[in-house]
C-alpha cells in the first residue's frame, strides 16, 4: 500500500488521474487514514482481485472507473463506474477485476 500520502489537501484533485494502472497488479493509496475510518484508492488490473474475507465495520465502494465484479455473501454484482455499494460488516465480501477498474473504499469504524 502506497503510504506516502501524497493526497492534495484543500484543493480539489481527480481521483481517477491519481492512481495508475499497474499491469498484473492492485495498487492501493491510502488518502485518509483516521480512528474512525480510512479512505483508499485503488486500481485493478484486469484478472487481479481481492479473495474473500470480512471485515467487522460497512464498507463503502464507489466504482470510479470500468467495472467491478463484487460478491458479497455469496452473491455476485456487477457494479460499473459511476454505482457504489456497500459492502454490509461481518458479511464475507470479494472483489474481481474482469476488465480494469479503479473504485474508492470508504471504511467506516464503529457501529
Amino acid at each position: 500500500m502506497d503510504t506516502s500520502n501524497d493526497t492534495p489537501k484543500g484543493v480539489p484533485f481527480n481521483l481517477k488521474e491519481h492512481v495508475s494502472y499497474t499491469i498484473g497488479s492492485v495498487v492501493s493509496k491510502m488518502l485518509l487514514q483516521k480512528d474512525t475510518g480510512n479512505i483508499t484508492l485503488f486500481s485493478f488490473d484486469a484478472g487481479q482481485g481481492l479473495s474473500e474475507h470480512a471485515s467487522p465495520f460497512d464498507a463503502v465502494v464507489h466504482i470510479l472507473d470500468g467495472e467491478a465484479k463484487i460478491t458479497i455473501g455469496g452473491k455476485p454484482h456487477t457494479v460499473v463506474a459511476g454505482e457504489i455499494i456497500i459492502m454490509p460488516a461481518n458479511i464475507p465480501h470479494a472483489l474481481q477485476a474482469e476488465v480494469q477498474f479503479k473504485m474508492l473504499l470508504v471504511l467506516i469504524r464503529g457501529n
